[in-house]
Order: C-alpha cells, then sequence, then structure tokens
C-alpha cells in the first residue's frame, strides 16, 4: 500500500470527488462548516474550487495506492469564520495558528491509520506555508472507540502520538464528546 499526502492545490477533482454531493440538488457540508455555513451549496462548491485554486490551499488530500482517500482542513484560524467568532473554542492568544478543524476517511479506506498520515501531511503543509504553531480541537474518546460524529475533528490520543499538548478543555462537544484546544509549536 502506497501512501502520498499532498496539498488540495491544483486538485479540485479529487477534492470534489471525496466531498462534494454527487446528486444534484444534495447539501453537504463540503468542508465549509467552520468557513462560512451560511452559504448555500452552490456557493460552497465554488468557494472551495477557488481555495483549490491557489495557495496555500483549504487542506490536504491522501491518496492511497493513487486513489484519492482522504481530507483534513487546515488553514490559518482567520480564515474560518466559525472559529474566529466562537464562544466555545477560544483564542488562546494573539498569535494566528493554524486549525485542523475536519477529517474525512473514504469508507473502504478506514481502520487503516490514515488519519495519522493525515495529521502528519496537515502539520508539514502548514509548517511549509510559515506557521509557527498548529492546533486542533479533537475530541476525548477517553481510550473508547467513537462514532463519525465524534471523529471528523480527531480525537486527544490521536493529536497526543503527533506532539499535540491539551491547552485547554473548550466548552465545545462532538457527539457528546468533551473537545480539547490542543497546540504544537512548530518554531
Amino acid at each position: 500500500m502506497s501512501i502520498e499526502v499532498l496539498p488540495a492545490t491544483g486538485r479540485w477533482d479529487d477534492f470534489a470527488e471525496l466531498l462534494v454531493p454527487k446528486k444534484p440538488g444534495a447539501g453537504g457540508c463540503i468542508c465549509m462548516s467552520y468557513r462560512d455555513a451560511r452559504l448555500a451549496t452552490p456557493a460552497r462548491i465554488e468557494y472551495m474550487r477557488d481555495e483549490c485554486s491557489r495557495e496555500p490551499g483549504p487542506g490536504v488530500l491522501l491518496y492511497e495506492d493513487e486513489e484519492v482517500a482522504g481530507w483534513v482542513s487546515v488553514a490559518p484560524r482567520s480564515t474560518y469564520r466559525r472559529l474566529m467568532n466562537s464562544r466555545t473554542i477560544p483564542r488562546v492568544d494573539e498569535r494566528d495558528p493554524w486549525s485542523i478543524v475536519c477529517f474525512v476517511v473514504r469508507a473502504g479506506h478506514r481502520r487503516r491509520g490514515l488519519m495519522h498520515h493525515l495529521l502528519d501531511g496537515a502539520v508539514q503543509h502548514a509548517g511549509a506555508h510559515g506557521a509557527d504553531v498548529v492546533e486542533g480541537y479533537p475530541a476525548d474518546t477517553r481510550g473508547e472507540r467513537t462514532d463519525m460524529v465524534s471523529g471528523y475533528v480527531g480525537t486527544v490520543e490521536l493529536f497526543e502520538k503527533h506532539g499535540f499538548e491539551r491547552v485547554l478543555l473548550t466548552t465545545a462537544h462532538a457527539g457528546h464528546r468533551e473537545r480539547w484546544l490542543m497546540r504544537r509549536e512548530l518554531r
């Protein structure tokens, strides 16, 4: 099995294959929930098409044996409207950390540890674009298995295995699980 994690920049078709609804008229996040959930589906698609057309892009894609199999949204916190206005996930300081807000692993590719590759790829992408610090807001599963509702933000255990440290317990929840603000200093 070959794994490659690449920026979404210039890879709109692969992003769309993974995240854009296939049925006309179907709704979907299209990874806009944190960016601007007020937009209707066609506007969400156009927004993300534009994001994928320029640097630094909206995140990274994971390819397993050359097939797009996963996604993680990673960008400066200031580009996520919902985070900037959040009452449940506070800012820690005046820096603009890069935020990891959403993981997607395609059915048929799950339970293979791909989120580890996605998280590493997100951190590398942020660092390559000048990030001083990267943060995530994962669910605290306390070592128990989690469902997809809780898991899309990642788990505390996943982030800790990749050098992130707990900074503060937020008042946000994912699938009834508490969420931590976790950080990894890059510089």
